[in-house]
């Protein structure tokens, strides 16, 4: 059985610390634990209902509640300063408090590699099951699914369910080229960041945040003018979804150029966490790639390249190899394709399907011109040249000739209309 500290379950329930600590030794937490003194939490624990008022005096029907002694208050061990009240709109999907802890349930789950199935299964609420089986579907590469899926979820009474399909949503048509319909969806979650300030609870705001930050860094647009710090949000995340706020936040430290740093935090990140988050995990390593390969690290890149491999392979989660083999600087090529020939075919196709999406809504948005004319193997040629990788190492590290690296430089020159490497930067992603 795997286990939350006291930290974690508060910032997953959207309560203090000191009240699961009383709750723990109350007895109202099934499974809890004291070990070597602290309270352990079962990942899996439910949180305890609230025990408020009905017809303004207690619900005696509650059988987990212990009676109020004589003339005394009804005793609430979800006292009136833990309790964060929701807004209006709030108020009709549940509290804002438990918003932050039930966005993209399948990103925000621990769980050992091969075993993806069976932790979907495992979600009780309807709502949540079919955002983590949108999910699974959209990091499987399975796009039409999990636009389909998450299409039905998009007008949910649940604002946990109907924001986490949202974001899926517009990513999953991306590669299948419908862009009116994934501009629609983040310009929903950009209207909802915008909105902040009237969200009732921090963590809700922290939540809402985290979908803004996600779409617009991904996609390497600007942020909202209006966007948090991204210091402000974190601690205020559960530990999956911080894991990949971590990412987006190493990811944009990758656009600015500040590699070390960037790829100094992805490391801590993986370092520190006490359980296996596959999804946010994934995304971790592919950036420390993304760091290694242009700091010219080629060990440490495929390294990280294949540790993210083995997380990804068990369950076929192999969406964010194909959405960052332009940024991986041939280390797909180099470390998977001989190896797992269907795997990087596959890989490659979702490379094609999503980065003519990706451009589409990347290259207006930003006024820059992305190559979308050259072949994967060119594209990753064309990067390492872009960064100033010589012939030689560019032929050592794709295991090919110096002179069919010429060729590839060649054909890519020609069809970007260009006639030295020094022209090819404005085509290359950062």
């Amino acid at each position: 059985m795997r286990f939350w500290s006291v930290r974690d379950t508060a910032r997953s329930w959207g309560i203090s610390e000191r009240l699961v600590q009383r709750l723990c030794a109350a007895g109202r937490i099934a499974g809890a634990q004291k070990i070597s003194g602290a309270w352990m939490v079962p990942v899996d624990a439910l949180k305890p209902a609230d025990p408020r008022r009905v017809g303004g005096r207690e619900d005696s029907a509650r059988a987990d509640e212990e009676p109020a002694e004589p003339g005394s208050a009804p005793v609430d061990l979800l006292g009136a300063e833990d309790i964060l009240l929701p807004s209006g709109a709030e108020m009709a999907h549940g509290a804002g408090a438990q918003l932050f802890g039930r966005l993209m349930p399948l990103m925000n789950s621990a769980f050992e590699p091969g075993s993806c199935r069976q932790v979907i299964d495992g979600f009780d609420d309807p709502g949540m099951r079919a955002v983590a089986l949108a999910e699974y579907c959209y990091f499987s590469g399975r796009a039409e699914d999990a636009a389909r899926i998450s299409s039905e979820l998009l007008a949910h009474a649940d604002i946990a369910v109907r924001l986490s399909a949202c974001l899926i949503y517009a990513y999953a048509n991306l590669p299948l080229g419908n862009i009116s319909r994934s501009r629609f969806a983040l310009a929903e979650l950009q209207a909802a960041l915008r909105a902040v300030p009237s969200v009732s609870s921090a963590q809700s705001r922290a939540a809402i945040a985290f979908m803004g930050y996600t779409s617009s860094v991904l996609l390497h647009i600007p942020l909202p003018n209006d966007a948090p710090p991204t210091e402000d949000l974190l601690p205020l995340l559960p530990a999956g979804l911080r894991s990949f706020a971590i990412y987006v936040r190493a990811h944009g430290m990758y656009l600015a150029g500040d590699y070390a740093r960037s790829l100094g935090m992805a490391e801590a990140a993986l370092l520190l966490n006490a359980e296996t988050y596959p999804i946010p995990d994934i995304y971790l390593h592919l950036v420390a790639v993304m760091d290694c390969m242009s700091l010219k690290r080629t060990d440490d890149a495929r390294r990280h390249l294949l540790a993210a491999w083995e997380l990804g392979r068990p369950d076929g989660l192999i969406e964010a190899f194909g959405e960052h083999h332009g940024l991986l600087g041939g280390m797909l090529e180099s470390a998977i394709k001989n190896d797992w020939p269907e795997d990087f075919r596959r890989i490659i196709d979702i490379t094609y399907r999503f980065s003519a999406g990706w451009r589409r809504v990347h290259n207006p948005a930003t006024e820059e011109t992305v190559a979308d004319n050259l072949t994967t193997t060119e594209f990753a040629v064309s990067m390492l040249a872009a960064r100033g990788w010589t012939n030689r190492e560019i032929g050592q590290h794709l295991d090919i000739s110096t002179n069919t690296v010429k060729s590839y430089l060649a054909s890519a020159f020609r069809k970007l209309g260009i006639g030295k490497r020094q022209d090819l930067a404005k085509f290359m992603l950062r």
